[in-house]
């Protein structure tokens, strides 16, 4: 049985992070695989390197994206694509809405052009669910006040505002598939919703009588 593919979107500060491993932690039985994005590999992380680092500030938005799908194509064939012919659950911090939004609508590149992109670079693999963080800029801004900023969260509020603006509209596009969380609350109550998402899901999916392995 082919797995289950579940990726985590948000503009930065709307907490991905701690909601994946709350979501890993809850599928524990099912001994699901997580993965970050750009990352998850040795080459990919060396890419995420180039992309995150502050110094690189003259990434063109061309190369941003084809540099995102480089990583991104090395995780897929590496890990994604093999966990899940495995039966497994896959959890990705990231997947190919973020270069929808953040190279599409934040960076102004072609969105058809992007799509192709990532039909090259995943073979058409795509997210069975994606639990979307919504949270206002500012506050996602505040929330990352003190730490250490890389390339793409120093973007400024603009930036993120369009990046979110994407992402909304990616999920008026695709409902079924893309689920919007409000994340400007706790994280109880946004790990509760999102557990929430994925139980449902995974209820319709065979898994709860067939577990991954």
């Amino acid at each position: 049985m082919m797995g289950v593919f579940i990726s985590i979107e948000g503009i930065d500060g709307s907490g991905k992070s701690s909601i994946k491993e709350g979501i890993l932690s809850f599928l524990q039985d099912y001994n699901p695989v997580g993965v970050r994005e750009p990352g998850g590999t040795f080459i990919s992380e060396k890419i995420r390197e180039l992309l995150l680092d502050f110094k690189n500030s003259s990434i063109t938005p061309r190369t941003e994206a084809f540099l995102y799908a480089s990583s991104r194509s090395q995780l897929v064939d590496e890990v994604i694509r093999p966990a899940l012919e495995a039966g497994k659950i896959v959890v990705a911090d990231r997947y190919i809405d973020s270069t929808l939004a953040y190279q599409g609508y934040g960076r102004g590149l072609d969105l058809e052009f992007l799509e192709m992109l990532n039909q090259l670079c995943t073979g058409g693999l795509k997210p069975d669910l994606t639990i979307l963080l919504d949270i206002d800029p500012e506050i996602g801004i505040k929330r990352r006040r003190g730490k250490k900023e890389d390339r793409l969260e120093g973007e400024g509020l603009p930036f993120q505002e369009k990046v979110r603006a994407g992402y909304l509209e990616l999920a008026r596009r695709e409902p079924e598939r893309i689920k919007v969380i409000d994340a400007g609350r706790s994280l109880e109550e946004v790990l509760n919703d999102a557990l929430a998402a994925v139980s449902l899901f995974l209820q319709g999916s065979g898994l709860n009588e067939d577990r991954a392995r």
